[in-house]
């Protein structure tokens, strides 16, 4: 497949992080996680995020977000998330099966849940009846493309915490939200109340394998054991640990690989942008770009001819706009760390071939 558009997935490895691996791979060391490097790796996650934050590498998004939320919940509790959440829409029901708990979702406009909406799910309390609200779950950014600010964020994790709830951000592309809001990691989450973290970087340059991290300690119980249960403990986990020490580390005089390579995606998402406004204003773009994707409206024949040029992803199953309700074909257009001006400018022209 050659480069094109479907998703940050699809990209391939930072050189910097194909070298960590090929170093660690020189001599042997204990598994498990039982060696330096995951030792090294879990000091810089306490740098990164506080010296209460603990981390557990698994193999997938999938994984971290069960993992914190095996955390919170109990099978007789649930979770309140935007009905367009990776954990409702993309995980096959992996919480509901492995943890046993329910998902209430909330329909919203742009895929940001608001202490009004999440409030509707917020009922029940002490009904044996009723399955019990334990936790807020949230996608930073979000599957839509759009940033909670900090204080949204510190909102919600407010009202979680007035209810004797916990809060929980699906963090895939937190790298591209923290350069978006020019903020720390910690600023975001710890600083603004989050209790447990899904902490990604396969879409931001690594190989494979992400992390849950746990940043209010009354949750890191017995997870041990539970990432086990789970088939999520990695036994040659050095492999993994060292993707995100070379993720992570600061460097004097250099920024961090997991800013560089987001301040990249996020930068050819506006450069797409800005093409499509100066030479193809017709195409509606349906949310804010504010991280490295882009949605817009096209007509059907159009989007199923250019994806037979470059693959990309059509969006709207159900085909109504979200805001106003008229039938609509969205499709989704994502940027990666190593997608390049030249791609936006062949794709664009192909674009406008197919709009003539």
């Amino acid at each position: 497949m050659k480069r094109g558009f479907g998703s940050d997935n699809h990209s391939g490895v930072s050189p910097e992080v194909l070298q960590a691996i090929a170093d660690a791979n020189s001599e042997h060391a204990l598994a498990y996680g039982d060696d330096e490097y995951c030792a090294r790796t879990a000091q810089l996650f306490k740098q990164t995020f506080g010296q209460q934050a603990s981390v557990y590498f698994v193999f997938n998004g999938t994984g971290a977000n069960v993992l914190n939320i095996d955390a919170m919940c109990r099978s007789h509790n649930a979770v309140v998330c935007a009905d367009t959440a990776h954990i409702n829409v993309d995980e096959c029901g992996a919480p509901q099966r492995i943890v046993g708990c329910k998902l209430l979702t909330v329909a919203t406009p742009d895929g940001k849940l608001t202490p009004e909406l999440v409030r509707t799910q917020l009922h029940g309390f002490g009904f044996e009846h009723h399955s019990q609200p334990r936790a807020i779950s949230i996608t930073q950014s979000t599957e839509l493309g759009t940033l909670y600010t900090i204080e949204e964020i510190r909102a919600l994790a407010d009202l979680a915490h007035s209810y004797d709830m916990y809060l929980h951000i699906d963090g895939a592309r937190l790298a591209n939200a923290a350069v978006a809001l020019g903020c720390t990691f910690k600023e975001m989450t710890t600083d603004a109340g989050v209790d447990c973290l899904s902490f990604g970087g396969t879409k931001n340059g690594l190989l494979m394998g992400e992390s849950a991290v746990i940043l209010n300690p009354a949750l890191d119980v017995e997870l041990k054991y539970r990432r086990k249960q789970m088939g999520q403990l990695c036994s040659k986990m050095r492999f993994v640990a060292v993707q995100f020490e070379t993720y992570l580390r600061e460097t004097p005089g250099e920024k961090p690989l997991w800013r560089r390579n987001a301040e990249h995606s996020n930068r050819m998402a506006q450069l797409l942008l800005n093409e499509l406004k100066t030479s193809l204003p017709q195409v509606k773009v349906m949310y804010p770009v504010q991280v490295n994707s882009v949605f817009a409206d096209l007509p059907r024949p159009v989007w199923t001819a250019l994806q037979q040029e470059c693959f990309f992803y059509d969006w709207s199953e159900s085909g109504i706009d979200p805001k106003s309700g008229a039938p609509t074909d969205v499709v989704r257009w994502m940027c990666s760390f190593d997608t390049t001006e030249e791609d936006i400018h062949l794709f664009v022209n192909a674009l406008k071939r197919h709009l003539v």
